[in-house]
């Protein structure tokens, strides 16, 4: 590890840039469809539902990769990772903007997928775990509090760019923000730790993490990513079966992000003194405990339901990071983060389908699904222990 030779002036840099372009990576990939999904479908003249397919198939394709990246991170640092992932970024946009055919389209997400499972949360885990150690807890969480303004920036500069000059422009200035912000911002990044033996393995002392363990993990990340992109496409809709106004629904929508923004502050000050089971488990009962109280107060919860929903949201966001951490320790983080987050990024990319078949059919008692699946979340929490 190199943390013994940064100042805290230097950490911090680290962490700005780090976290400003995973902003930039964020906003550019995961973020575009709810803006461009439209002009892209009706240029090509299909549903948009076939761009939503796209999207899927690149969060499939990024759940692949991932475990890759994490190795290579683990054996050779996290900076040229991510400054390979802004090149595949900026050629999959590319592709998009160029598109002729709904094929290129189509392959256009493909590489995006790619970049997705190369450059985002994940690898950022990892590559702060290579530069700082097991003292990655405070870094991890400070790039989360800034990429946590990934879509306050992207939808509106993608609206911006996208009423200025159409949805192709739009897709090549994302491309060149790649190239010329997050490019630059990851080549500053100092290497980290290079290590020749990435098989996973516990710091001493301490028991082999288990099967069991590992399993328990993978199946929470998979549940929260299920019920934090369910709702992320489905919120507005989900409100107004419940009685809210279109207005109040959009209101409440809004504060899911200034709750993750202020949960992850807490995370930061208060709840980082507790282990990251205790903080986890405390933001995996935040969902079903929203949806109850929207299923028996019906449109006046509104607001509630997105506070806590938004706050657990983005504790669970950090613990995708910090539990593997404090539970199996550094070494082989990257390639077991990569594995522990792969079945998340498959499931992300059926949540709305499933979720919104879930609405169709049961109303608002859909909520009970992504309740339920909080509530399993929240037990498999409680019998992981205290590594």
């Amino acid at each position: 590890m190199i943390r013994s030779r940064l100042s805290p002036a230097r950490r911090g840099l680290i962490v700005a840039a780090l976290g400003s372009s995973l902003t930039v990576s964020w906003a550019s990939s995961y973020y575009i469809p709810a803006v461009l999904a439209a002009p892209m479908a009706a240029d090509f003249e299909l549903s948009e539902v076939w761009v939503f397919g796209a999207f899927s198939m690149a969060m499939v394709i990024s759940s692949v990769a991932g475990p890759w990246a994490g190795a290579r991170i683990d054996s050779q640092g996290g900076r040229g990772v991510l400054m390979l992932s802004n090149i595949v970024f900026a050629a999959g946009l590319g592709l998009l903007a160029v598109a002729p055919t709904p094929p290129v389209l189509f392959a256009g997400w493909a590489v995006i997928g790619l970049g997705m499972g190369i450059g985002l949360y994940e690898a950022g885990f990892a590559t702060l775990t290579g530069i700082y150690g097991n003292d990655a807890r405070g870094p991890i969480t400070g790039i989360t509090l800034i990429a946590g303004f990934a879509s306050t920036v992207g939808w509106p500069l993608s609206g911006l760019m996208l009423a200025t000059w159409g949805w192709r422009e739009a897709c090549f200035g994302w491309a060149l923000l790649q190239l010329s912000v997050a490019l630059p911002l990851n080549a500053c990044l100092p290497v980290g730790s290079k290590r020749g033996d990435t098989s996973p393995r516990p710091v001493e002392p301490g028991p082999p993490p288990s099967r069991l363990a590992a399993y328990l993990l993978a199946f929470v990340f998979a549940a929260t990513w299920f019920n934090s992109t369910a709702m992320a496409t489905h919120l507005p809709g989900l409100l107004q079966i419940a009685g809210a106004s279109p207005a109040a629904s959009i209101a409440a929508g809004a504060l899911i992000g200034p709750a993750q923004v202020a949960a992850r502050v807490l995370e930061f000050g208060l709840l980082r003194r507790f282990h990251p089971l205790v903080s986890a488990r405390v933001a995996a009962a935040a969902h079903p405990v929203a949806a109850a109280a929207l299923v028996f107060f019906g449109g006046p919860a509104a607001h509630a339901f997105a506070l806590l929903h938004g706050a657990g949201n983005g504790i669970l966001t950090i613990a995708k990071g910090t539990l593997p951490l404090a539970l199996f320790g550094t070494v082989g983080y990257g390639r077991r983060i990569g594995w522990l987050n792969a079945p998340a990024r498959a499931l992300q990319a059926v949540a709305p389908l499933i979720f919104g078949a879930a609405m169709a059919t049961w109303g608002l008692s859909a909520i009970w699904l992504t309740a339920g699946i909080g509530v399993a979340s929240f037990f498999a929490l409680l019998v992981l222990r205290r590594a």
